[in-house]
């Protein structure tokens, strides 16, 4: 029973709908390897444990009483400490959120209790979800499963961190330049960002339309069932998706024959680490062979076209924040600081004739998937680093752009179009390496079913990581 923990959530909700095991077994063995994991990883801004097991006690009586079950019945999930969850301290990662506490649940934390998931806990952000290093004011340092004091990528590090940790199979994420698909690379891990709107966000977001919510998990069966859960119109979202969610449990493994697929390994204009470089080529190869597909190299003009844009945008939406600076500068990241006091020297005037500049841009993008069905790049440009820095050491120091890094993140948040990070190896040193899958916008089961091909031909999910295993 010690290994029910590390079930993927398909087998376990079978499991438990047919009797084989009950729910409070599962709850038991996630706790166990929380409790011997933990604090060495601290994935967890708040551990429920209290809640978690009433829940599964609720879910082994319902289902010995007969009563009609979700698709999630008995199954653990946790949170991220950027969705709003009625009655908990919502922390953002930040010391100035002190007595925060949100009086209702967002429509996707609704959804996933609704299909009989059982919450174990809120995960770790960085302060309010700025950057891509795993470390807060209030939370302090998330150590990557892989290697102690390693950066577990961010915003949704915690998740991130739980799920290779095999704190249960279900972790929701969210994601504004790359915080579902990051954390998946540097822990080895399944991530998706859908489409945007796919999946209701609340309260919306200030950032233009950036932001996601996603699943992550071990398996891309397992993310299929999450999102299916999550995905579907809310009237509390204007900016979600009217369509209802595709079967994407049901058509995962459908057949889909003429796929035109691209690589590009740098955008034309990002800095790869060559391992990264390596691997991330030899997957896209291997993920084309297992589709029937030719694969065709790309440099996209609109590439080298984001960066300007991507850290515009990424400074001046981050100004919501400036009111804290006059009290809380000197108890918040110092890189957040310096990317607010960025964002502060761009005009209105300068927002507003950037914004055609950012259109145009996911146009192109836009026009560039008329051509091809599904676009391979590196998910990140390195393999997770020391946990102090804000770049690897033989990067250039900067104040606040961890942007540089992750170039193959951002643009698909602008764009909204629907991309996932998959495990596809390991450095010399042991550190994972993920692929990223972008597809075209709406066609969200396009990059799920690609990445079930992949990881037929590849399977990751019984590698364990150093910190998860129980000494």
């Amino acid at each position: 029973m010690t290994e029910l923990n590390w079930l993927p959530a398909v087998e376990m909700a079978a499991l438990v709908r047919g009797k084989a095991v009950s729910p409070v077994e599962i709850a038991r063995a996630v706790l166990d390897q929380v409790e011997a994991c933990e604090p060495r990883i601290n994935a967890f801004s708040e551990l429920l444990p209290e809640r978690f097991l009433a829940a599964a006690r609720e879910a082994e009586r319902a289902v010995m009483a007969g009563e009609a079950t979700g698709p999630l019945h008995g199954v653990p999930v946790t949170i991220k400490d950027l969705t709003v969850m009625r009655g908990l301290r919502m922390g953002s990662g930040s010391l100035t959120q002190e007595g925060v506490v949100p009086a209702e649940d967002a429509p996707v934390v609704t959804r996933l209790l609704n299909a009989g998931a059982m919450p174990l806990g809120r995960t770790t952000t960085p302060e309010f979800g700025w950057t891509g290093v795993s470390r807060s004011p209030l939370t302090g340092e998330t150590h990557n499963p892989w290697r102690h004091g390693y950066n577990a990528g961010a915003s949704s590090a915690g998740a991130g961190a739980a799920a290779a940790a095999g704190f249960g199979p279900l972790h929701q994420g969210s994601d504004g330049a790359g915080s579902v698909r990051m954390p998946a690379h540097f822990c080895g891990i399944f991530g998706m960002k859908p489409s945007f709107g796919r999946v209701p966000y609340y309260p919306v977001n200030g950032g233009d339309y950036a932001s996601h919510v996603g699943p992550m998990t071990r398996t891309v069966a397992d993310a299929a069932l999450m999102l299916s859960v999550m995905a579907g119109p809310h009237p509390w979202d204007h900016t979600s998706l009217e369509a209802a969610p595709a079967d994407y449990p049901g058509r995962l493994h459908e057949p889909r024959a003429g796929l035109r697929i691209a690589y590009s390994a740098d955008l034309g204009h990002a800095r790869v680490d060559p391992e990264v470089a390596r691997l991330a080529r030899k997957a896209a190869e291997d993920l084309a062979a297992a589709a029937g597909a030719a694969l065709v190299e790309v440099t996209p003009g609109w590439g080298p076209l984001g960066p300007e844009i991507g850290r515009f945008f990424w400074s001046s939406h981050l100004t919501r924040l400036a009111p804290l600076l006059p009290d809380w500068a000197a108890r918040m990241d110092p890189g957040l600081v310096a990317c607010v006091k960025q964002g502060l020297t761009h005009s209105l005037s300068e927002y507003q004739r950037m914004r055609p500049r950012k259109y145009a841009y996911v146009a192109q993008i836009h026009r560039f998937f008329e051509e091809v069905d599904l676009l391979l790049t590196p998910a990140v440009s390195v393999p997770a680093f020391p946990l102090p820095r804000l770049r690897p050491a033989d990067w250039p120091e900067h104040a606040w752009d961890w942007l540089a890094w992750a170039e193959f993140s951002y643009p698909f948040n602008l764009s909204g179009n629907p991309a996932a990070s998959l495990p596809c190896g390991f450095t010399a040193e042991g550190l994972p390496v993920g692929l990223q899958v972008v597809g075209r916008r709406f066609d969200d089961l396009g990059v799920l079913q690609a990445s079930a091909l992949f990881e037929k031909a590849r399977p990751w999910a019984d590698r364990r990581p150093p910190l998860a295993r129980r000494e």
